[in-house]
């Protein structure tokens, strides 16, 4: 028998990614079907990896009513079906309307509110909706009523007289009319007024100026939609309050080429200093062409002194190899371990396992002398976890020490193209301030698929960041520089030098 389907009205919020909700968040794991608005954030894709997308288009490209016709001819199909919408279903969203059509069709559905650019947007911008000394209520209305109608039904007599906060929603279009209209019935011209655009994305910009000015403002400034407006009082406290703008990175657009499953750190720490982060996985880990060697070695552990790992990908696809043929972590033995880098460290830690050794910088020589240092070298057998395509500087700095070192693949990376969150289009119609490598294989593929100096000469601001010298080396073979190369060699000290900047 068909399962039935069912249609969840899922609010993404207004921009950043991290206002969805947790339940929004699980419905977009177990969706069959997303489909979005034109308002939506892309990053938000990525928690649906298994669903048919479908993009709703710009403006209204697809009419309601074929959005409604959709929604209920998946769910017909016995399909989960996530209808994801900016901001909240019901503010302006026109949830109301779907969530009647599907109680008519009879189809179960669900409405998960979403933060509202209401109070989002102001919070963002540092402008607080009440304040005990300046107002103790807010008002939202449109600086339009139907799209489809040309005018406008508002009481500008009626809204100049309420007290409080006023937030005006879709009314860039409108903004010099609706302005004079309020000065017209009443509100001062000088009452404080403050636009903010593309509010809780890296892209958001603002102007503060008076109800008499603010359209003049906005225009020299190019304010356009999505914006929204506030009038009050409280947007004279914007100076101080304006966390978001003020963050470190705040306005920079910087892409990140890890793989997809390694970039959320990196993406996280830059996001989180306001970066507007384009996330472009060029690379993804797959079964190296020959599993052979890894079998043998995982029947042999017992023969070797060193478990040698030199990524967190390494930790991940070893041990999805080890318990397909064990079930008990002790079947590792008594081996010792040794992490290049805090992160690939942290994996390990994961699965409560000690590292022994890690050494303080991660270069292939460094990496033999550090162990070097914990006992003598000779003799013993390492066995080192990593990429099937990579460096022998460090098989060699241990080889000639003494030790006997067998070089297992247990991993090879291959190029990314899928571009499901739109972020490469994105790169390619507007550019950006930095690109982030941190591999040499991410350099060779990102090239590989966009032609790194072809695109730095269309776009010229854009500069290159290495996290370290292997990584540096792939850019200097493209006849390029880095202009900062990470100090440590790790995700931390990438940001930290790009925070510098």
């Amino acid at each position: 028998m068909k399962s039935k389907g069912a249609v969840y009205l899922v609010g993404a919020g207004p921009g950043d990614a991290g206002l969805l909700t947790l339940r929004g968040a699980e419905l977009l794991a177990a969706a069959d079907v997303v489909v979005y608005d034109q308002l939506v954030n892309p990053d938000l894709l990525r928690l649906a990896p298994q669903a048919e997308l479908i993009h709703r288009g710009k403006g209204m490209a697809m009419p309601q009513a074929e959005i409604t016709a959709l929604i209920l001819a998946k769910a017909r199909e016995g399909k989960t079906v996530v209808r994801l919408k900016g901001g909240d279903p019901y503010i302006f969203g026109r949830g109301g309307e779907e969530a009647e059509a599907l109680v008519a069709a009879k189809i179960h559905f669900e409405v998960v509110p979403g933060v509202s650019s209401i109070v989002a947007a102001p919070n963002y911008a540092g402008i607080p909706l009440t304040h005990r000394e300046h107002c103790s209520s807010f008002t939202v209305f449109t600086g339009h009523g139907d799209p489809a109608e040309a005018h406008t039904d508002l009481r500008y007599d009626q809204i100049a007289k309420i007290p409080g906060t006023k937030v005006v929603l879709m009314g860039m279009d409108r903004l010099a009319e609706w302005t004079q209209n309020l000065i017209a019935h009443g509100l001062a011209a000088e009452t404080p007024v403050a636009v903010v655009q593309q509010a809780t994305t890296g892209r958001q910009r603002s102007v503060a100026g008076t109800l008499g000015n603010i359209a003049a403002l906005a225009a020299e400034k190019k304010i356009s939609p999505p914006a929204l407006t506030v009038l009050g009082g409280v947007v004279t406290l914007r100076d101080r309050l304006n966390w978001f703008e003020h963050r470190p990175m705040f306005g920079k657009r910087i892409v990140v080429t890890r793989t997809r499953t390694q970039a959320s750190e990196l993406s996280r720490q830059l996001a989180g200093r306001g970066a507007e982060v384009l996330e472009i996985p060029t690379i993804k880990a797959v079964p190296p062409t020959n599993v052979t060697p890894l079998a043998d070695a995982l029947l042999e552990l017992n023969s070797y002194d060193w478990l040698v790992f030199t990524s967190p990908t390494g930790v991940t696809k070893f041990f999805e190899f080890f318990f397909r043929g064990f079930e008990d972590m002790r079947d590792i033995g008594g081996v010792r371990i040794a992490a290049v880098g805090p992160a690939t460290a942290a994996k390990l830690k994961e699965l409560h396992l000690k590292v022994d050794v890690m050494p303080e910088e991660f270069v292939g020589g460094k990496i033999a002398a550090a162990l070097a240092k914990y006992e003598t070298v000779e003799n013993l057998k390492f066995c080192l976890l990593r990429a099937e395509v990579a460096t022998r500087e460090l098989p060699q700095a241990l080889e000639a020490l003494g030790g006997i070192v067998d070089d297992i693949p247990c991993y090879r990376t291959v190029p990314e193209t899928e571009d499901r969150t739109g972020a490469a289009a994105r790169l390619l119609e507007a550019g950006a301030d930095w690109i982030t490598f941190t591999s040499g294989s991410t350099v060779e593929n990102f090239h590989a698929r966009f032609d790194l100096p072809a695109l730095l000469k269309q776009f010229p601001q854009i500069k290159l960041a290495s996290i370290g010298p292997e990584t540096s080396k792939a850019l200097t073979a493209l006849g390029l520089q880095s202009t900062v190369e990470a100090k440590p060699h790790t995700i931390e000290g990438l940001v930290a030098a790009l925070e510098k900047q």
